[in-house]
């Protein structure tokens, strides 16, 4: 059974690999036997995260570039090809979300800038996209492999104030549920295309708006516990076995799905 979930020989690509989710999920897929490429625009944050990670440079490779820039891209790629040939897995954990594309509690739609809605959009839209056209060719040119994006709550249900970020988060379903059909037809089943919708996790963009500066709850962070079944916001561990089994043979016929890894948070209806 374990064999189904050991990801030794592979190599992994996680774009937004540095930030608190993404670095929890990168050390899973260390555990699990894959070596891991870390992509990010800032090479602080690389370093920073491959001290965190243990420092291995022959499992963790450090790559720089913007998920918004394709040419950028071309050059991880090739160099990650230089260093290790093959890619396996791509994880398209990049994103965020601007002031200007949030309705803030004073505010109305009105006062949307379309300019942060177009940024929002294509830091997490087309963010995922691009790196999917540049790195998801690797996979299929090896033959085989699983592409993994990083949806959210915001995309499925309407959830206040996120505006931009929810749409964008909509546009990656659809495009996971899209490149999962594009790819099994055309590549024989043996590439995937799946995504993790997180609930409410703490990091360092959400912090203040969940929690106070004592830690006690926002009026917010108090609203999303109430409608989380399982009281408590998540854990970024909590992610890694999700991450583990549609990267593994494991999930060998599952392509095409959102997964919610939320406690209870979308299947609650409020009352």
């Amino acid at each position: 059974m374990s064999s189904l979930f050991d990801l030794s020989g592979k190599n992994a690509l996680l774009t937004g690999g540095t930030g608190a989710l993404g670095t929890a999920m990168a050390r899973g897929l260390l555990q699990a036997g894959a070596r891991v490429a870390l992509l990010s625009r800032n090479p602080e944050n690389l370093t920073s995260a491959r001290e965190e990670l243990g420092g291995d440079p022959d499992n963790v490779l450090l790559l720089k570039g913007d998920v918004t820039d394709a040419e950028s891209l071309r050059d991880a790629a090739t160099e990650l090809k230089e260093k290790w040939q093959k890619l396996d897995i791509l994880v398209n954990a990049a994103g965020g979300n601007r002031p200007g594309a949030t309705i803030g509690p004073d505010q109305t739609f009105f006062d949307l800038k379309m300019e942060d809605f177009a940024g929002v959009s294509k830091l997490n839209l087309d963010g995922t996209v691009i790196p999917s056209l540049i790195f998801g060719k690797m996979l299929t040119d090896h033959g085989s492999g699983s592409i993994i994006n990083i949806s959210s709550m915001a995309a499925d249900r309407a959830i206040t104030r996120v505006v931009g970020y929810s749409a964008a988060k909509a546009g990656i379903d659809n495009f996971t549920r899209w490149l999962s059909v594009e790819m099994a037809r055309k590549y024989g089943g043996k590439v995937r295309v799946n995504a993790i919708a997180p609930g409410f996790f703490i990091g360092e963009q959400n912090r203040r708006l969940l929690l106070n500066e004592d830690e006690s709850l926002t009026d917010r962070g108090k609203t999303i516990i109430a409608n989380t079944p399982m009281n408590r916001f998540g854990e970024a561990e909590e992610l890694i076995s999700t991450l583990i089994y549609l990267c593994a043979d494991a999930s060998s016929f599952v392509t095409g799905i959102v997964v919610p890894v939320d406690g209870g948070f979308s299947a609650f209806s409020g009352v």
